[in-house]
């Protein structure tokens, strides 16, 4: 199979790391696609918006963007000239002079969804038994006690910082709602979506879906991959 000239970089979440695209990556590699998950490290927007950036430095030339919850405002947030499309996946889009808190709690959160704040370091843990009721809950036993052994705290101060100009205004985009995510209400999903004039899709999927519905994601991914290989 030969190999595509358009790469893929994956940006997680919160409370997650670059492992949790493990089989999406896989399935992204089986169609030909080369994809690196960024190691972000969830210490501010700018760190981890730097730490996207020298990832797709990795790639000489044009990379589909793939952002989970939090990593949404992350990859629109990138000033990469390579950076050809955006996808989000069950993620956050905030308009510019928005926040990631904006979004997140624009509506009223699932009954299920952890109550969040901050611990004494200023940063944001998910409580261990939230991985089972809300973060995954359609994942494994196994797959949800490794995701709460290995979650990257949040720094609280990630979601309150203004954002600029989203490249979604300039990019084309593509967003999967996750209609049964615990998280980020799938209404909001929906309003942010039809708000950046996203290609849409749908899918009775909980908040990880990389997880739980890999060839979901992959789906979606490898339409934007296609798409950028067209246009060239």
């Amino acid at each position: 199979m030969s190999e595509s000239n358009v790469g893929v970089v994956l940006a997680h979440g919160a409370w997650a790391d670059g492992s949790s695209w493990h089989k999406v990556i896989a399935g992204l590699r089986s169609e030909g696609v080369r994809a690196i998950a960024a190691p972000l490290p969830l210490t501010s927007l700018a760190d981890d918006v730097a730490a996207l950036d020298r990832t797709v430095e990795l790639f000489d030339g044009p990379v589909v963007l793939v952002g989970h919850a939090y990593a949404g405002a992350v990859i629109a947030s990138t000033k990469e000239k390579k950076a050809a499309s955006l996808v989000y996946v069950a993620a956050l889009a905030p308009d510019e002079g928005e926040t990631v808190g904006d979004v997140f709690y624009r509506t009223e959160p699932h009954p299920q969804a952890p109550e969040l704040g901050p611990d004494r370091h200023a940063l944001i843990r998910l409580p261990e038994e939230a991985f089972a009721t809300a973060f995954a809950q359609h994942a494994s036993a196994h797959e949800q006690a490794l995701l709460a052994a290995t979650q990257r705290p949040l720094a609280a101060a990630s979601i309150g910082v203004p954002v600029g100009r989203p490249a979604w205004k300039d990019r084309p985009s593509w967003f999967l709602v996750a209609e049964e995510d615990r998280m980020i209400p799938a209404e909001t999903q929906r309003f942010m979506a039809e708000r950046m004039k996203a290609r849409v899709r749908t899918a009775p999927v909980d908040h990880m879906p990389m997880i739980t519905a890999p060839s979901t994601v992959v789906d979606i991914v490898l339409e934007a991959v296609r798409e950028v290989e067209s246009a060239r």
